[in-house]
């Protein structure tokens, strides 16, 4: 599959070619694979078959996903989490806190969340609840985060006494196993972003290197009135540090020194996007 035929099939679906640009060639050996068990010697055959077959279509939009990560990415925002806005959160929601990790790939973003919550040391009060769901519209990469093995690769920003406090070496230490024990209040979920919103209103949204950087603008106005529907007042919505909001979003304002954390107003309405979105 050449370049081409490649944009071909993102424009059908929606997709940046920006965004894939630099991932786009173990993205191209999983869908030619599918394209040969589909009988498809060409694109043209290959977007007939998946805009005709539900089941296509769905194992075509999983096998786009990427799903590139590693624990405590970004340390500016991990420290900024442990040192403002978990505290922040912890007194204004002392009987539980509400986490959706949107993309949530193979849940190294999840863990190190659950990892810096247990390393919190309250002063005079127990922690609240902290619940965390985490979907992710590929069903392989959650099983993955479900059984919570990782390479050591994954694990290069984990300082040492972290990583001998919570993760247990495997395999002669070329893999290592999160401790059981972190897997409490978490919640799996296959969801697709632009299928629509969750239950709940939360207080963190995760939503990083994921339909921002791989989707059209169109679809990821979608997908983000989606998102900021579950987001409840005051609440925060993190994004990648390279990423930017697709349009001017009424109710978020900029939090802190990272220009890719925003917090909903407090007396935020319904509307979502400004007149000029």
């Amino acid at each position: 599959m050449d370049d081409h035929q490649f944009r071909r099939l993102l424009d059908h679906l929606g997709l940046s070619w920006t965004g894939y640009r630099k991932v786009r060639k173990g993205v191209k050996k999983r869908v030619s694979r599918h394209m040969l068990a589909l009988n498809c010697s060409n694109m043209a055959g290959y977007l007939h078959e998946i805009d005709k077959s539900k089941e296509a279509l769905d194992e075509c939009e999983r096998l786009m996903t990427v799903s590139i990560s590693r624990f405590f990415r970004d340390k500016k925002l991990w420290d900024l989490l442990s040192d403002e806005m978990l505290p922040g959160l912890i007194e204004q929601h002392p009987e539980k806190i509400l986490v959706w990790s949107a993309g949530c790939a193979c849940g190294e973003e999840v863990y190190s969340l659950k990892i810096l919550w247990d390393a919190l040391e309250p002063s005079d009060a127990r922690l609240p609840e902290l619940d965390i769901t985490a979907t992710d519209m590929n069903p392989t990469t959650l099983e993955r985060a479900r059984n919570g093995i990782y390479p050591a690769s994954s694990l290069k920003e984990v300082p040492e006494e972290l990583r001998a406090r919570y993760f247990h070496p495997e395999d002669g230490g070329k893999d290592f196993r999160i401790k059981e024990s972190l897997k409490k209040g978490l919640h799996w979920r296959a969801h697709n972003l632009l299928a629509g919103t969750l239950e709940s209103q939360f207080q963190i949204i995760f939503m990083r290197n994921n339909l921002l950087t791989y989707y059209h603008d169109e679809k990821k106005r979608v997908a983000l009135k989606n998102v900021l529907r579950c987001l409840g007042a005051g609440g925060f919505l993190i994004i990648g540090s390279h990423e930017t909001l697709p349009s001017e979003v009424s109710e978020l304002h900029d939090y802190g020194s990272l220009s890719y954390i925003f917090q909903k107003q407090e007396s935020a309405g319904s509307s979502t996007f400004s007149a000029s979105g």
